[in-house]
């Protein structure tokens, strides 16, 4: 937040730019961060320009002004550290369980399980396999090996 505050020309100048792209953002946070102000104090008279530029400076990182000055979609913003941190514990025992399952199981029976899919997370794609298939209803093979090699198939 500090940090868009810092990139733009100071002064009262740039906070009224600031304003004029994140106005709504700030209009919300005052009342929720500052009970009992206003964004209208500021053209009252009631609000120095210095105050609102120390409160915007200080605002915590889940403020709405600092989502939009992120340009972050609420889903992104859901995710914070500790969800991120939990979803890799999860993932991290569901792979450790499907790693004991597999290796302390009947091959007949575990032969076909398939490992985990980690929980989905904003940003992040979902990696393809790579598993090659030959034969069957997948072809040959061939343009799967063509690929990761990074060569045409010989058999098109």
């Amino acid at each position: 937040m500090a940090e868009a505050l810092r990139c733009r020309s100071g002064g009262i100048r740039g906070l009224r730019r600031f304003l004029a792209e994140y106005g709504e953002a700030v209009e919300w946070d005052i009342p929720h961060y500052w009970p009992g102000r206003s964004l209208l104090e500021l053209y009252r008279g009631e609000m120095s320009w210095r105050e609102l530029r120390v409160f915007l400076r200080y605002l915590p990182p889940d403020s709405a002004t600092a989502r939009a000055v992120r340009g972050s979609t609420p889903e992104e913003d859901a995710w914070t550290l500790e969800r991120q941190l939990l979803a890799s514990a999860v993932d991290a025992i569901r792979e450790n369980t499907f790693a004991t399952v597999k290796l302390g199981g009947d091959p007949k029976k575990t032969g076909r399980l398939k490992p985990p899919d980690p929980i989905p997370r904003p940003g992040v794609e979902q990696k393809k396999s790579n598993i090659i298939r030959f034969g069957g209803k997948h072809g040959s093979g061939a343009k799967q090996l063509a690929a990761v090699f990074g060569r045409p198939a010989a058999n098109r």
